[in-house]
């Protein structure tokens, strides 16, 4: 799909931005060939129907594309948002970015694979809720999110050619923010070179009331270079990626993001085979530096954390036509992740006089075949089945506290020091541990008639643990701590042995397509076996009074259940002299529990809806929408999560292209409501700054005055 510069910061519509967001609440997935300059097919590429007429701005994170398509976030950092699926978050969810799978090297998950990608770099972008197939991606029980700038632009000419470039710029009046992007493109018929860019900088957002949401500042860059070449039959793309994170504060950590830089590097190929097949290999490297510490005024001291972490793989695909309406995609893929986690000394402290070393040359290395059928028994029968293999190994070494004494402070008013101790018992055991995944996957499409289609699916999926949850041995309150992605200021310890979760997923799902209405449904429910969880091993408190107790929890294996149901409906009532009018309705619903006593499972966002009246004449859009989220009272008592109320919020948005220009305006939160974040977690910069209310949840921002622009040449 050739991307159209000229449309970088449309709001609405997904050829707009030239990007495909192709979302499924489930299933229904079809192979087809993305459509580039080259005629060359992705083989990855899996056309998955749904609707997108939901608002945004495709400058800033990659998250803002995502954002109501099925995908909601566990807030954390301005572009280090956590994703979640069908109420399952972070490594549940098979992230892919150019293909590429990246781990978050951060005892936090402060850099998760989305933070590498800007919006405006973006050109596709799928998102398989549930039962996504075999040939998606592994190590998932959630779903997989694919998103891709990897689409290399070809002229008419025999020589290098200036092709098509944009630039764009953005203001967020709540939190005084300025974005910035650029993509530049030089081609002939065989050769394509490109640049893409994007810089981000906000500062704290204010809530509702007027009052600064503390630790929310960032500043971000992305630089991407494609070389890219072609003939009848093949591409070789080659890109070079880098990124800049000089701070990010997270409001629900102890820590901050001090430094975060980045280096990136693909290799993909394509090949036409004999009767229509297609080959693609794929090579990938990704390698960051990232550091943690203090450097806002709520966050005091000094503890640095630095983690260095590598990916390298690559994955082989094969897609064979055999025959009477069927296709055979077969693939092998290696993927490999190192991580070394070290917490210097800081000398005159009870942190030192070592190093603390969290993570020691820790490995995860997956290696993967799969195999998927797909064959088009009739004309109103599709069928899908695949059947996927991983081998999955984790190891590391030996650890080391920062003291080796069984006491740390002062003598004679000494404390004890747990982590001596659970350092000297980690270093005493076998670490290495390997997991056999078996994935099965069945997808079923009935064609009801030529507007209405029934869609099944059933799965099993698998998931083996992350080196953080297998290896973290600390166990003193600082450490633990240190050790937690999921914002609720509890302290965490690694479980060496953990099990890989198993989830088997059942989903099914109604679409009708008509010349005024468009609708569709779609219910799931997941049965999940030795889900990753946490149980209660202890306590501690940040202040005298109840308020400031936190818990401290260890990983365990425990058995949970997650379903759910989206209905969605768009309705075009006239179009007339005045233009197109129609209404888009959504309701979203979310449960999660534990087998045993049918306890509430974390971060299940409550029942939401959303109504938003749309309008377009020409090259004129707007879009008035309306955002109504549930009370949450189903909590998680073991992390001591929070409740919220509920709360409604009301956007205006309004878009005009104007030849190569096109500028938007947009209101957020137009009546500047105060709420919470039901996902947003505990604000633990404001607990440190002024601990005597508590772990309050972190609220949301109040008005926003939006204005972006774009300009092709």
């Amino acid at each position: 799909m050739a991307a159209n510069s000229a449309y970088l910061s449309h709001p609405f519509k997904t050829s707009v931005i030239s990007s495909s967001l192709a979302i499924a609440m489930g299933l229904s997935l079809a192979p087809q060939a993305m459509a580039d300059d080259s005629e060359l097919a992705n083989i990855e590429r899996l056309e998955v129907h749904g609707q997108q007429t939901e608002n945004r701005n495709t400058l800033g994170s990659a998250e803002n594309l995502l954002k109501g398509q099925g995908v909601d976030f566990s807030e954390a950092g301005g572009v280090s948002a956590l994703p979640i699926l069908n109420g399952m978050m972070g490594d549940r969810i098979k992230v892919l970015v150019d293909g590429a799978d990246i781990t978050a090297s951060c005892a936090n998950q402060m850099n998760p694979p989305l933070s590498y990608i800007s919006a405006n770099q973006v050109t596709t972008a799928e998102v398989i809720a549930g039962v996504s197939p075999v040939s998606a991606g592994g190590d998932n029980i959630a779903g997989v999110i694919k998103v891709s700038s990897l689409n290399p632009k070809f002229g008419e000419s025999d020589s290098i050619k200036w092709n098509n470039g944009d630039i764009s710029t953005g203001y967020r009046s709540v939190s005084d923010t300025l974005l910035l992007g650029t993509n530049a493109t030089v081609a002939s018929k065989n050769i394509s070179l490109s640049y893409q860019g994007a810089y981000e900088d906000a500062n704290s957002y204010k809530d509702g009331n007027g009052d600064k949401v503390i630790d929310t500042l960032y500043r971000a860059q992305n630089h991407a270079l494609t070389a890219a070449w072609r003939d009848e039959t093949q591409q070789v793309a080659i890109k070079l990626t880098h990124q800049n994170i000089p701070f990010q504060g997270f409001a629900n950590q102890y820590m901050d993001m001090t430094d975060n830089k980045s280096y990136g590097a693909l290799a993909h190929y394509q090949l036409k085979l004999d009767d229509d097949g297609e080959f693609s290999a794929q090579f990938n490297w990704h390698g960051v530096k990232h550091e943690m510490g203090f450097f806002t005024p709520e966050k005091t001291g000094k503890m640095p954390m630095n983690t260095e972490g590598d990916d390298y793989s690559y994955q082989l695909h094969w897609r064979l036509p055999m025959g009477d309406d069927s296709t055979l995609l077969v693939g092998q893929e290696f993927y490999s992740y190192h991580l070394d986690d070290v917490w210097p000394a800081v000398p005159g402290t009870m942190m030192a006089p070592n190093d603390y070393i969290n993570i020691n040359d820790g490995e995860r290395r997956r290696a993967a075949v799969y195999g998927e059928w797909q064959q088009d028994l009739s004309p109103s029968w599709w069928l899908s089945a695949g059947v996927r293999f991983e081998y999955v190994t984790t190891n590391t070494g030996e650890v080391q506290a920062y003291s080796p004494s069984s006491m740390i402070g002062a003598p004679m008013m000494g404390m004890p020091n747990m982590d001596a101790a659970a350092a000297q018992a980690f270093n005493e055991m076998d670490t290495e541990r390997n997991d056999d995944l078996i994935d099965a996957t069945l997808l079923a499409r009935y064609q009801l008639s030529t507007n209405q289609q029934l869609e099944f699916g059933l799965a099993r999926k698998n998931r083996a643990p992350n080196l953080y949850e297998r290896y973290s041995w600390g166990r003193g309150t600082m450490a633990t701590t240190m050790i937690g992605w999921y914002g609720d200021g509890n302290g965490y310890v690694g479980n060496p042995d953990l099990k890989p979760e198993t989830a088997h997923t059942l989903s099914a799902a109604y679409k009708y397509n008509g010349d005024s209405w468009q609708v569709s449904t779609t219910a799931w429910y997941t049965a999940v076996t030795d889900y990753i969880d946490a149980e209660v091993i202890g306590s501690f408190s940040r202040t005298s009074s109840a308020d400031g107790k936190r818990n401290i929890l260890q990983f365990t294996n425990l058995d949970a259940n997650l379903y759910g149901a989206r209905f969605n409906a768009l309705y075009q009532f006239a179009e007339t002299s005045t233009g197109k009018w129609q209404v888009l309705g959504k309701v979203n619903v979310t449960r999660g529990e534990r087998d045993e006593g049918n306890e509430p499972l974390y971060q299940i966002k409550p029942l939401q809806t959303e109504l938003a009246l749309q309008h377009q004449l020409g090259n004129w859009e707007n879009s008035l929408s309306w955002q109504w989220v549930a009370t949450k009272d189903r909590v998680d008592d073991r992390r001591l999560e929070n409740e919220t109320d509920s709360y409604s919020l009301l956007n205006l948005n309004s878009s005009m292209k104007w030849q190569d220009l096109t500028v938007t305006f947009a209101v957020n939160n137009l009546f500047d409501s105060y709420y919470e974040l039901p996902l947003g977690g505990v604000s633990v910069a404001e607990f440190k700054a002024d601990n005597t209310n508590g772990f309050k949840q972190i609220a949301g921002a109040g008005r926003s005055f939006e204005l972006s622009a774009s300009y092709a040449f």
